[in-house]
């Protein structure tokens, strides 16, 4: 395979921006051009939720430093937004109608917070976002946070910082259910209750009202801020406007994280990924995805097939838990291991599939990091009283 001479990437956030470094990184010496329709250079996501919302930090952490661009020569146009995608001319086309010529084209698009027509909350994925909600915390408001997932449970703890009175609605019965199961997702429940978060678990949203949200149950609970932790959705339309294979709700990819045009590849959010680990087709919405995909596309975009291995890996800090989670389960089918103590908080969650370690979470646990992440790399076969006892080596 020739080595491209010009390489566009959509998308300036962590995927984009990683892809961009990683491509130099690995010698390539032909131009790169990074287009993105925020007007900021590139930044990482996860503080907009735990330390800017906290108010510990007043800018999110920048992907590569001041002037790193500039310096290695990667044509960085922020405030541009890609239109269209004419696989068959190799060009993309912007707002403006100007057309962008390539050789070879990383998609990184990323997502965008689901949203409920008329709801007039809040969303939470740019820093715009962050200093909007974070402004309301500080005045101490009454805060209705819709959706009990990672993104509604972060903005919980950071609101009860602020001393915001805080109601969390899902109609699902515990927080994090569908990841944790129902025995690790209750630790979560007793965290936030014991940190004063009031839960209305089990009923859904019926709509909207100028001074709260109607429940389906008939109740209204009082809102002076409403933030919609709902999930996201990947931005695929470029790539379905294109004719590129869409599958699982993303943009197919194979192990290499190339599309259906040789010329085309996809990271981050949107890469349904034909992973060699799992079963069938994968698909992240987390950091270390996006950063991972985006260093790894770097070969294959210059010829280099090797697949990406990565098991998917994901942390959260809520008031004094953190946590930090690899592997890829399936919480209601696999078998739960916990080595240490669920009520303390302290404590290390398996999973386990026909005796294989598939997920491993760390809660308050510092010291075994490598040593889950082997685990959950050889898919190694443990014993359940081994992983609660034993040496994790």
């Amino acid at each position: 395979m020739a080595e491209p001479q010009r390489i566009v990437i959509i998308g300036t956030g962590l995927a984009g921006a990683s892809a961009a470094g990683a491509l130099r990184e690995r010698g390539y010496d032909g131009d790169l051009v990074l287009l993105g329709r925020e007007t900021h250079q590139p930044y990482e996501l996860p503080a907009l939720s735990k330390d800017f919302l906290l108010g510990n930090a007043d800018h999110p952490n920048p992907v590569h430093e001041a002037g790193f661009y500039e310096s290695n020569r990667i044509d960085l146009r922020t405030g541009v937004e890609v239109t269209a995608l004419r696989p068959a001319d190799h060009v993309v086309v912007d707002s403006s109608g100007t057309t962008h010529p390539y050789d070879r084209l990383v998609l990184a698009t990323g997502s965008t917070p689901r949203s409920l027509p008329g709801s007039g909350a809040h969303t939470l994925r740019v820093v715009e976002d962050a200093q909007a909600i974070r402004a309301a915390l500080e005045q101490r408001p009454k805060v209705v946070i819709v959706g009990a997932g990672w993104i509604g449970c972060e903005v919980a703890a950071a609101a009860r910082a602020h001393q915001a009175d805080v109601t969390v609605i899902d109609p699902v019965d515990l927080p994090l259910r569908r990841v944790l199961g129902p025995t690790v997702a209750e630790v979560f429940r007793e965290l936030h209750e014991d940190n004063g978060v009031h839960w209305r678990l089990g009923v859904g949203v019926e709509g909207f009202e100028p001074n709260g949200v109607r429940l389906a149950d008939g109740s209204t609970v009082p809102a002076d801020l409403v933030v919609l932790g709902v999930g996201a959705k990947p931005n695929t339309g470029l790539a379905e406007d294109a004719g590129l294979v869409i599958a699982d709700g993303g943009v197919a990819v194979d192990a290499a994280l190339r599309t259906s045009d040789p010329d085309i590849f996809a990271v981050g959010d949107i890469a349904a990924h034909d992973h060699p680990r799992y079963d069938g087709r994968v698909r992240v919405e987390h950091w270390a995805n996006a950063k991972d995909q985006g260093a790894h596309v770097a070969g294959p975009v210059l010829g280099d097939d090797r697949p990406y291995t990565a098991a998917p890996y994901f942390f959260s800090d809520q008031y004094d838990l953190g946590m930090e989670y690899r592997g890829l389960a399936d919480a209601e089918r696999d078998e739960l291991v916990v080595r240490g103590s669920l009520e303390d908080r302290d404590f290390t969650a398996f999973w386990l599939r026909d005796g294989r370690v598939r997920a491993a979470m760390n809660v308050n646990q510092w010291d075994d990091g490598e040593a889950l992440q082997a685990l959950v790399d050889e898919r190694a076969a443990v014993s359940p009283e081994r992983l609660r006892t034993g040496s994790l080596s």
